[in-house]
């Protein structure tokens, strides 16, 4: 089947024994080799969650194929790899600061603005103008986002031929009745956070006594309303030898997925740089998620400190990833508390263009930013111990300090 159609190249794909292979054609079928190439490495060695005569759905992750979410993924990841043109491939937005959690490790906790929550209007405008630059996939975040009473309606306005539809929950209010709401709206996946499968050292994490009733709980509605599920760990050195036992929760519970993130020294956990995973850390993770990818059965596992690493796909923040706080705040990513302007009083195309402008954002990292000590060093380390988060270092800076210069002289 072909699945892209460009001036000068196609993309084309066919299922062989459940597994979806993909070449290219046209005369830049060579130059498009490398992306197809990461692409198929993905698809064959590794299960997706499910195939039909009709549709593959290989990860929460990744828009159902085919389909015309998908065909924007693949016309993005040509752009990126032929053209250097950068897309906010992944967009994620948090619809509310408020959360019932008092999470140890929430990397958002000091950006939390109680009083500044977007508009119904604000949010779906945010969203609408990252599809006009080619967004597929749109992620509601918080905060807790079931807190939201119009989170169905959110859901529903944005354009389901343009984008999947994700969310993030620590399960709160997870009900049978909003979870049929959602799926009606058109939610395609939750990712459900989970700390252990000891419940009272979940509950621990969380803050709150009973948070992993609610996932649990979340997990069995959301798969009763057709939601996929995928079960959302960040891995610090204080869990990473439970991946084994959370994988094996989530198998029990039917889940779709498990996905898995490393803990970044950001929000309530920025003291704490010397207790983030290690690089043998990241090599046990990409190791579980080969294992675990390689064998039938079960949910299949996104590690991705392996996927978004160097010998895979990159850092996304600032050349695919696009987040935007609750306060209407622009970030490259959730982890990275530098604002390059707001929503409410700019386009996004445009705070979208400051960021690829800015040092650090004109190239794509193969690693993490957050995690290297130069970056930290130069930037985060550098925010004033009194500044409001996210700390804003968009242009407009430059020509307030210089208007305070001669102001001075």
């Amino acid at each position: 089947m072909q699945i892209y159609d460009y001036k000068v190249v196609k993309i084309n794909a066919e299922v062989v024994n459940g597994k979806v292979v993909f070449d290219a054609t046209g005369p830049l079928a060579l130059a498009a080799k490398p992306v197809v190439d990461r692409i198929n490495k993905v698809f064959q060695e590794e299960k997706p969650i499910s195939v039909t005569d009709d549709e593959i759905i290989f990860s929460t992750w990744i828009p159902p194929i085919p389909g015309p979410v998908f065909s924007r993924m693949i016309h993005s990841q040509i752009n990126f790899s032929l053209f250097k043109k950068r897309t906010p491939d992944q967009f994620s937005i948090g619809v509310t600061p408020r959360c019932p959690n008092k999470c140890i490790h929430c990397g958002a906790a000091d950006m939390m603005q109680p009083n500044n929550e977007m508009t119904f209007e604000q949010i779906t405008g945010a969203i609408s103008q990252a599809l006009d630059m080619g967004t597929y996939l749109v992620t509601l975040d918080g905060g807790e986002p079931m807190l939201r009473k119009d989170l169905p309606e959110i859901v529903a306005a944005i354009d389901k031929e343009r984008t999947t539809v994700s969310m993030f929950t620590s399960g709160f209010r997870l009900n049978e009745e909003r979870a049929k709401a959602l799926a009606d709206a058109g939610l395609n996946s939750v990712k459900i956070s989970f700390d252990s499968a000891d419940p009272e050292v979940h509950d621990k994490f969380r803050g709150r006594k009973g948070a992993f009733d609610d996932a649990i709980n979340a997990v069995k509605n959301a798969k009763a309303a057709g939601i996929m599920t995928d079960m959302y760990l960040t891995i610090s050195p204080y869990n990473i030898d439970n991946i084994e036992e959370l994988y094996a929760l989530a198998t029990d519970l039917g889940m779709d997925e498990m996905s898995m993130t490393g803990i970044i020294a950001v929000g309530n956990w920025k003291s704490h740089e010397d207790e983030v995973i290690t690089r043998v850390d990241a090599k046990r993770l990409e190791e579980f998620h080969k294992r675990i990818n390689s064998t039938p059965g079960g949910p299949r596992v996104s590690a991705l400190p392996y996927l978004l690493g160097p010998d895979m796909f990159g850092c996304f923040a600032g050349s695919r990833w696009m987040h935007v706080a609750s306060t209407g705040d622009v970030l490259p990513c959730p982890y990275t508390p530098l604002s390059f302007g707001n929503v409410k009083d700019e386009p996004l195309a445009e705070i979208w263009e400051n960021i690829g402008k800015f040092p650090a954002y004109k190239k794509q990292s193969m690693v993490c930013l957050m995690r290297d000590k130069d970056f930290r060093s130069k930037y985060i380390h550098t925010i004033p111990e009194d500044a409001q988060l996210p700390y804003y270092v968009g242009p407009k800076n430059k020509e307030k300090d210089a208007e305070k210069e001669k102001v001075k002289s």
